[in-house]
């Protein structure tokens, strides 16, 4: 069920900012732009179509950012990804969620949970089979998607169906309270503060269960913090209440990991074959 799994760091901007390559899609794709999901100015996102979607499986993608920063069009969130999935036929939603201060990690889960509600409710209108979705997500976005996939009552609580599994892409927070006790950079302490009982709700290692939806983790092998070691024991406790997690290690630095996800690949095909696995395809 579950091989390696290698725990990312979340980005800060200047890590953004220095990764330069602009989103791009294929020619034939179709995008609807800041497409509201509530009331806030940060609850929007974009839809990127093919040219004749009819019964599309549907990808919503969270970028990253370490919840504090980011964008639903950062450089390397859509990119290589559209490229890949909505030319064989997927629908790909990138959603924005609200930010810190605004927002904490728990709360920002349950805008992308909201996100995907809407989403479902006018899949049919895409083309898109509201059935047969996955999240996706990026870093700070990865953790989001992780609690959501380990947690899947917080998707019901904001009207969504569960989806069929989910795609980690080098997160840097699955077990938050083990993680807020040992040395860590400030970055975490911003997102999760000093409460305990705030780091167990926010915490997809705490929140595994015998209801988790499967999870694909990717890690980055390129960091020098030895974070897979982490990552395996969320594995290793998804076994425990028989969830399935897979995991691929790439030589990647964390930003490369996700922008070359959608290139020609081993890498990508490994993503594809999971998509397929849990009928998103």
């Amino acid at each position: 069920m579950s091989a390696l799994l290698c725990l990312g760091i979340a980005g800060n901007a200047d890590a953004w900012q220095r990764d330069s390559r602009a989103s791009a899609s294929p020619e034939s794709t179709r995008v609807l732009r800041d497409v509201s999901y509530g009331a806030d100015p940060r609850q929007r996102f974009d839809i990127y179509l093919p040219a004749k979607p009819r019964q599309a499986p549907l990808i919503l993608m969270a970028h990253g950012g370490g919840w504090r920063f980011g964008d639903k069009d950062s450089p390397g969130v859509v990119g290589a990804k559209a490229d890949y999935w909505v030319a064989r036929g997927y629908v790909l939603v990138s959603v924005n969620y609200r930010m810190q201060p605004q927002a904490a990690p728990l709360q920002q889960a349950r805008d992308v949970a909201h996100a995907l509600a809407a989403a479902q409710r006018a899949a049919s209108g895409w083309g898109a089979d509201r059935e047969r979705v996955v999240l996706m997500g990026h870093s700070a976005g990865a953790h989001l998607v992780a609690l959501l996939a380990a947690a899947p009552e917080l998707l019901r609580e904001a009207g969504a169906t569960p989806p069929r599994g989910a795609v980690l892409i080098d997160s840097g927070a699955y077990d938050v309270e083990q993680l807020m006790r040992r040395r860590h950079p400030p970055l975490y302490d911003r997102a999760f503060g000093a409460d305990p009982e705030t780091w167990a709700a926010a915490s997809p290692y705490a929140r595994l269960s015998r209801q988790s939806l499967p999870m694909f983790a990717i890690c980055s092998t390129r960091r020098p913090d030895d974070a897979c070691a982490g990552a395996r024991r969320f594995a290793e406790r998804a076994e425990g209440f028989v969830a399935r997690v897979e995991v691929l290690p790439q030589p990647l630095t964390h930003m490369a990991i996700n922008r070359e996800l959608g290139e020609p690949s081993a890498y990508t095909e490994a993503v594809a074959a999971f998509l397929r696995s849990i009928g998103v395809r």
